[in-house]
């Protein structure tokens, strides 16, 4: 017996064991089921969801996407409480963002949501078994 209890031969003999068993405990969790953004993708979204930080440009979008097929402007302009340079900066900061078209017909713009990129945005906050919920509460 060596200073301080220390038993020498018994940790030779634990020495000699070279393999330790491991005993995997349950998943915290699901594994992840698809492969996380790119860096350039999220650059790309991160655009989208800044360009839809504010409220009125989430309106904006919220009423050109529930239209049939476009929007005109004069028909966005109506359902807000302000000017129309206010309006046109909003819709220029959507269409910078990739989420709306537009095309000019004499004096109008009508516009109308880019379906593939909200589909985008849709898709990365889907949560697997969770259903859809459509307004607020």
């Amino acid at each position: 017996m060596l200073a301080g209890g220390f038993d020498g031969c018994k940790n030779r003999a634990m020495a000699k064991r070279t393999t330790v068993e491991v005993h995997q405990a349950e998943p915290c969790c699901a594994p992840v089921m698809t492969a996380p953004l790119q860096p350039e993708q999220a650059v790309d979204m991160a655009k989208m969801f800044k360009a839809l930080g504010d409220p009125i440009r989430l309106r904006i979008l919220s009423l050109i996407a529930s239209s049939q097929d476009e929007c005109c402007v004069c028909d966005l302009s109506s359902s807000f409480d302000l000017s129309a340079p206010t309006i046109s900066y909003h819709l220029k900061v959507l269409r910078e963002a990739d989420l709306v078209d537009s095309d000019r017909r004499g004096t109008w713009v009508y516009y109308r949501p880019r379906t593939e990129n909200l589909g985008r945005l849709s898709a990365i906050l889907a949560v697997p078994g969770v259903p859809a919920v459509v307004g607020c509460s």
